[in-house]
């Protein structure tokens, strides 16, 4: 038999993880599984929980959104031997679960991909006081995912971050950055800046496939440089948005191990669309093919 712990955020995706939770749960049994249920009761409670007792199972299957899934790795990280974990996304923007290629809200099929998935090596990045997944960025829109109260996220789905961004075109304003990467270093004034190790950021912008490779040791750094008028930001963003065309003079995109971001005064960061603090200073490492995931 083997031991799966399975942790659920019953506040994630309007509590969705209740519909076909039986019939996952037997297809797993049925499958010689012998699941554990553990539910997270509070912020961050999903890493003290796989930190505590993911080291006695054989693997981790997580009910949740991407903040959950983060957590669980970010537990998973202080532990010496990882067991793999598998990812039943039922959160609001999902880019994990997109990147991944998994399908939100669908517990039964998610528990079948789980059962006949492989693992395959995932990038995890980390920073100062802990670790991110997906994506740590500062600037333009990176508070619409955090600042969005969790009731209208729960009542509106993803219209609820589509409705944050148009809040905040107003306040949009570069600031300026020193950065410091493989090889090379850029400084100038940015409205945007970040790494990611995804397809798919904050669920509407879709990066390059040929480019990204989940597992190869390397985070994207992205840039989007101060724009020449605010007439400007409207036509770059349905240029990425819509047509998912980054070829702009404004846009810069590289790939690095480590990026270490310096700037005038304390800059408000985003850690896989959660509140990171503002940070004058901030240094980002690649830990090459740290957890694996099972799709």
């Amino acid at each position: 038999m083997e031991k799966l712990m399975m942790i659920i955020n019953p506040a994630a995706g309007r509590g969705g993880y209740k519909q076909g939770l039986p019939e996952a749960l037997k297809l797993l049994s049925d499958a010689g599984c012998t699941v554990s249920l553990l539910f997270t009761q509070h912020r961050a409670h999903a890493t003290k929980l796989a930190a505590e007792h993911a080291a006695e199972f054989d693997k981790v299957l997580v009910l949740g959104g991407d903040g959950t899934l983060a957590e669980v790795i970010a537990g998973l990280m202080t532990l010496e031997n990882r067991p793999p974990v598998g990812y039943i996304p039922i959160g609001t923007a999902n880019d994990i679960a997109r990147t991944l290629g998994l399908v939100k809200n669908d517990i039964l099929g998610g528990a079948r991909r789980f059962l006949s998935g492989k693992p395959m090596p995932f990038d995890v990045g980390r920073r100062d006081g802990g670790y991110f997944n997906y994506v740590a960025a500062f600037g333009a829109f990176t508070e619409v995912s955090y600042a969005t109260p969790q009731d209208a996220k729960r009542s509106l789905g993803q219209a609820a971050y589509l409705i944050g961004a148009a809040k905040s075109l107003g306040s949009l304003k570069p600031r300026h950055v020193h950065v410091e990467y493989d090889g090379g270093e850029l400084d100038g004034e940015f409205l945007y800046g970040g790494l990611s190790n995804s397809y798919s950021v904050g669920g509407t912008v879709a990066l390059p496939r040929d480019i990204v490779d989940l597992g190869d040791g390397l985070h994207e750094l992205i840039l989007v440089r101060k724009l020449p008028s605010a007439a400007s930001v409207l036509p770059l963003a349905a240029q990425v948005v819509v047509a998912h065309d980054f070829s702009n003079e404004n846009i810069e995109i590289l790939q690095t191990s480590h990026a270490k971001f310096t700037f005038d005064e304390p800059e408000a960061w985003s850690f896989d669309g959660e509140d990171g603090g503002a940070h004058l200073e901030l240094t980002l490492e690649t830990c090459p093919q740290a957890v694996q995931i099972i799709c």
